[in-house]
């Protein structure tokens, strides 16, 4: 896959994943499950997790070279609620998990336990 593919299919998986979490802790109000998903999937909580798993170490070589080269793709639009450079470790992120789910969901899920756990 592309990196541009796996961005898409990293955003979709990690939206799918943090709505999975937040209906196992029995939120049933549909303002409230919107407000609890906002709270992981905008580009400034995601780059802010990918910078918690690279400064505590949690990442291994091939993942940290996953998240440079998504990094630097070029982005066709301009961030709308945030600056350009975190929008682009937001793409980061969502490259590395649809990597993840492609690959190694065991440490997808790894990696999903740790960001709830922050």
């Amino acid at each position: 896959m592309s990196l541009y593919q796996l961005s898409f299919l990293g955003d979709a998986v990690f939206e799918l994943m943090v709505r999975e979490y937040i209906i196992s802790k029995n939120v049933v109000k549909l303002k409230d499950l919107q407000e609890l998903t906002l709270d992981f999937v905008t580009a400034k909580k995601q780059a802010h997790f990918l910078d918690d798993l690279v400064k505590n170490d949690f990442l291994n070589e091939g993942e940290l070279d996953i998240v440079r080269r998504g990094r630097n793709i070029k982005t066709h639009k301009s961030p709308k609620n945030c600056d350009m450079i975190t929008y682009k470790y937001a793409t980061a992120f969502e490259v590395l998990v649809g990597y993840l789910y492609n690959n190694d969901k065991k440490r997808l899920n790894e990696m999903f336990n740790y960001i709830i756990n922050l």
